[in-house]
């Protein structure tokens, strides 16, 4: 997905919605800080986003302009409709978020995770493809370790899951060393 592709998203979305502000939480967010993100960063097709003000409303998005909608059929591309516990993020990421509003967004705003906010929450996860996401984020020079580990430090997580991505963080710096 391009940048571009994104804004036409946020601009259909926030119109579906009823609501000027939807918050990017999927790996499409790269976008808000980095317009001209790697390619490796920039597979996925669809966006994973809520409306800020009335997030009931993600259902709504996601039938009107989610997979194999017509809007999908028509551009490639897709919202993805998801509540904001989608995403387990540190504390304070609100405060972090990078907005995008341009004349292509015509008055709506995309607030987009801050990257280190959104390679945690990739890290939680742990699919594949998050943890790929991530050592591209690292390899690009888009992260840097020091701010991983306090953003980790301030993520709430399950005793049990805590080593878990801890080790996943460890091994994504290894690989890049």
């Amino acid at each position: 997905m391009t940048r571009e592709q994104l804004e036409h998203l946020v601009r259909a979305a926030a119109n579906i919605a009823d609501d000027p502000e939807l918050i990017v939480v999927g790996s499409q967010a790269v976008l808000g800080q980095f317009p001209n993100a790697p390619a490796a960063l920039l597979t996925s097709n669809e966006a994973d986003l809520f409306p800020k003000n009335r997030p009931e409303r993600a259902d709504l998005i996601d039938g009107t302009l989610g997979e194999l909608s017509p809007f999908h059929e028509t551009f490639g591309y897709y919202a993805h409709g998801v509540g904001e516990a989608t995403a387990v993020l540190p504390q304070g990421w609100r405060e972090r978020l990078i907005p995008v509003t341009n004349a292509n967004t015509r008055g709506a705003t995309a607030w987009c995770l801050e990257i280190h906010d959104l390679v945690i929450s990739k890290l939680v996860a742990g699919r594949e493809k998050d943890l790929g996401f991530a050592r591209e984020a690292l390899t690009h020079g888009l992260i840097d370790t020091a701010t991983l580990e306090l953003r980790l430090a301030a993520t709430a997580l399950d005793a049990g899951l805590r080593p878990v991505v801890e080790m996943r963080l460890s091994q994504i710096f290894a690989v890049d060393s």
